[in-house]
């Protein structure tokens, strides 16, 4: 037998020290990290990470992260005591990663378990069933000493059944309360099992960050970084109370991811910048001019010509627009020069299964001037229409569900940037409310004449008469709003008179040129009466291009 050379005792404290170090950088390499912050921009998130950094620790690797992690935006900070120096990023099959369990697979086992511990009592008691079934129905020949001595006493015989009897019906009672149970454990175990496949399907790849630090005391290692797909884009609800007038604008947020990892209960930021955006504009490029070559002579043409090639398809350049920012809506804005960020105040969790996430930050209420408009020309229906000063602040445009005296009128566009005023007037934004079934709309059929003039007849004359009519069913007084549409003339030989009854009130309405508006009121139970007449004269012989 042989032993092996002690060691000199002072050593030993040494090496067990060594081995403590050594057991605990082991267990710094691999740290659980949590999300706390996530900035959305149009179709970018920004995410942020935070692992603690145990003291001591010169390694630290942070592990199943998401493979739409763009490693260029990678950013490391810690807090003071923990120097960071080099990382490294491995990508890497789900599979082979053993740290990336899901964390529903201990769920999922522990339900198994049950399940299966309920079909074993289940077998067994239907093991039981059986044997019972033998013992009451096992034959015995008649008359026989066997048969005589089996059945014993009346007493014993009632006994014998008493005890079939109950163990039978325990039996059954036990085995249909194990099946509801594993009926109810199956249908527990399905969403957990749905939503770890899902996890799996999404993140068959995944990356891991190892970092390389000094940490002379505990404190935190952040990880911020980009994925390309999430998002977040504006919506809006619009509340008309008629009575008041008066307009409620709540303002929503709709927020959905597929990045492959769940946001669970973290800070929203939701940001107006634009990163997918080009940081460069266009330049121009040099204009030249040349003469151009004299044209060769063509051939002659052959006897029988092939049908000539379809022309290739023009390709378009594709749009390098984006979706619109949507601004934050909420308690907490930053303005960033640039862009402006608005702070959710209520910690939210997004799955990563594209559910849409709806987020209320906050409404504005605003006074409206209630109008009435047709144009009856295009369509024979009036409009209920509100109208209201565009709010401050960031409001891209969006949808907007709209609501008329508690009931839902239908959806609409918002989009307070296209909102146009007069000059030195305050921009006034529009929004429509449904038909008014109340207010008869009708145009009469048009009156056309044509003929020539000028002193040889070199010019043709086309006069076109249209009129309008509009009832107020209605027991109050209205505002209505009629539009029309006025040729304009594009070219100098082409000359237009018009004519209105009444006067229009403005001959440029929103400010379009050719768009004619009468603004008035209209008592309940009143009619007004709208004409147009227009006299378009142009050289003889000139083909009209018309564009109605």
């Amino acid at each position: 037998m042989t032993f092996a050379p002690l060691l000199p005792w002072p050593l030993l404290p040494v090496l067990a020290c060594s081995a403590l170090l050594c057991a605990a950088s082991a267990a710094a390499q691999e740290a659980p990290s949590r999300i706390t912050r996530v900035t959305l921009y149009p179709g970018v998130a920004t995410v942020e990470r935070v692992a603690r950094v145990p003291a001591g620790a010169r390694n630290l690797t942070l592990s199943c992260l998401p493979a739409t992690l763009d490693t260029q935006s990678l950013q490391i900070q810690a807090d003071v005591g923990v120097h960071v120096g080099e990382f490294s990023v491995h990508t890497e099959d789900r599979e082979l990663a053993s740290a990336c369990a899901s964390p529903l697979d201990g769920r999922i086992r522990a339900l198994e378990d049950q399940i299966a511990t309920m079909r074993a009592e289940a077998a067994g008691l239907q093991l039981a069933e059986t044997f019972l079934k033998a013992v009451a129905g096992s034959p015995a020949s008649e008359g026989s000493s066997t048969a005589r001595t089996a059945a014993g006493t009346p007493a014993q015989i009632s006994a014998t059944a008493e005890v079939l009897r109950q163990s039978g019906q325990s039996t059954q009672s036990r085995t249909h309360q194990l099946r509801r149970q594993q009926e109810a454990l199956e249908l527990e175990l399905k969403p957990l099992v749905a939503e770890r496949d899902r996890v799996a399907s999404q993140r068959t790849r995944v990356v891991s960050v190892r970092v390389n630090l000094a940490a002379e005391r505990e404190g935190e290692l952040r990880l911020a970084y980009q994925v390309r797909g999430p998002g977040w884009q504006p919506s809006y609800r619009a509340a008309l109370d008629t009575a008041g007038p008066a307009v409620q604008l709540e303002r929503l947020a709709l927020v959905a991811q597929n990045s492959g990892e769940d946001w669970n209960k973290v800070q929203i930021l939701l940001s107006t910048g634009q990163p997918n955006r080009a940081t460069q504009g266009r330049l121009p490029r040099p204009w030249t001019l040349d003469v151009a070559p004299p044209p060769s002579p063509r051939p002659p043409p052959a006897m029988a010509m092939a049908p000539a090639a379809a022309p290739a398809p023009a390709m378009r350049e594709r749009s390098s627009t984006t979706p619109e920012a949507l601004p934050g809506f909420e308690v907490s804005a930053t303005d960033k020069g640039f862009a402006t960020e608005f702070a959710v105040p209520q910690h939210i969790t997004v799955p990563s299964n594209g559910q849409r996430i709806t987020l209320a930050l906050g409404t504005h209420n605003a006074p409206a001037q209630l109008i009435t408009r047709t144009a009856p020309g295009v369509e024979e229906a009036a409009y209920l229409v509100a109208e209201i000063t565009p709010p401050p602040g960031v409001w891209p445009a969006g949808n907007v569900g709209l609501y008329r005296d508690g009931a839902f009128a239908g959806t609409g566009r918002l989009d307070f940037a296209a909102t146009a005023a007069a000059p030195g007037a305050a921009p006034v934004a529009s929004l429509s409310f449904g038909r008014d079934d109340r207010v008869l709309v009708r145009a009469e059929a048009p009156q056309e004449m044509s003929g020539s003039t000028g002193l040889t007849g070199s010019r043709t004359e086309r006069r076109t008469r249209r009129s309008y009519q509009v009832d107020n069913r209605h027991t109050s007084t209205l505002t209505l709003q009629v539009l029309h549409a006025a040729p304009i003339s594009r070219h100098e030989s082409i000359e237009v008179e018009s004519r209105y009854q009444p006067a229009p009130t403005d001959l440029a309405w929103n400010r379009q040129s050719g768009t004619i508006a009468w603004q008035q009121p209209l008592a309940a139970s009143a009619t007004a009466r709208f004409s147009a007449e227009h006299t378009i004269t142009y050289p003889q012989g000139t083909e009209l291009l018309e564009r109605p």
